[in-house]
């Protein structure tokens, strides 16, 4: 019997994992689909159970039901746990529904992919307090990343978010911008510069080091204002679509078994997005 696997959302017409899930699908000659579902919040409960009864083998889950989706689920993993939200969804042999995150994985592995370990053994900082900051935060010290050092406008949000992320410390915005310098590896999660968010920059990128990894999780546009700056001061860039396409990945494997190709998907991803590959 064919297997299917979805993505639910609201909304969901713009999702890229389709097309991509596909591809991958194809690729490894599994007798299997990928499809887009979209659930408005209030039929959240009837579609997990839906998605169940009619056999889905594993699903994604995008905006707004990462944390929702949580009560409906029989476990979840220790990542899903810190960050308090779902983006993957496996049905086990046994039919309970085990959840997972993996953004924060995925983006470790876009790093690595680019710059391998150059990362290593300096220090971090990252920009924002939401659940982004939490997940990437979260996976680079379980990576062996850091000392991690979190700012935020709120300097509060960023203070709350080094209690869950061990030996984190944070500091305000203006004490970051002194620093820049300091840091091998810079890490912006915020939605300032992504298309119809917040035009500009979530700080001022003047000391930013030669050599310096500046990464932004944003992958529309693929160089936002801030790494475009990083840029003329000879930083090292990293934009958003390894992340997505990694996130993706690591979902797939868990539902397969199968590692697919993550740097022909993200090539593929960046020239669909008017871009041209290698991600700097």
């Amino acid at each position: 019997m064919k297997k299917w696997y979805a993505v639910i959302g609201d909304p969901i017409s713009q999702s890229m994992s389709p097309k991509m899930h596909d591809e991958w699908i194809e690729n490894n000659s599994l007798h299997a689909t990928y499809i887009p579902v979209h659930v408005k919040e209030e039929n959240l409960a009837d579609a997990v159970a839906s998605l169940k009864n009619l056999g889905c083998s594993g699903w994604n889950v995008t905006v707004p039901h990462k944390t929702a989706i949580i009560q409906y689920l029989d476990e979840i993993d220790p990542f899903a746990k810190q960050m308090n939200a779902v983006n993957t969804v496996e049905v086990l042999p046994n039919g309970s529904l085990h959840g997972s995150n993996t953004d924060g994985q995925g983006f470790v592995r876009s790093l690595e992919e680019l710059y391998g370990a150059r990362c290593k053994g300096g220090e971090v900082l990252v920009i924002g307090a939401g659940g982004a900051a939490r997940g990437i935060s979260y996976a680079l010290h379980e990576a062996g990343y850091g000392p991690i050092t979190l700012t935020n406008r709120t300097l509060e949000k960023a203070q709350q978010l080094c209690t869950e992320i061990p030996n984190a410390k944070a500091v305000a915005i203006a004490e970051a911008e002194n620093l820049l310098s300091a840091y091998n590896l810079i890490i912006q999660t915020t939605s300032v510069g992504m298309n119809f968010a917040r035009k500009g920059m979530p700080l001022n990128p003047e000391k930013i080091a030669k050599g310096t990894v500046v990464a932004d999780i944003i992958y529309n546009p693929l160089k936002t204002e801030f790494l475009s700056e990083a840029e003329k001061r000879g930083a090292l860039l990293l934009n958003g679509t390894g992340m997505f396409v990694h996130q993706g990945a690591l979902a797939f494997e868990k539902w397969t078994g199968i590692r697919p190709n993550t740097e022909e998907m993200t090539r593929k991803i960046t020239e669909t997005l008017g871009g041209t590959y290698v991600n700097r």
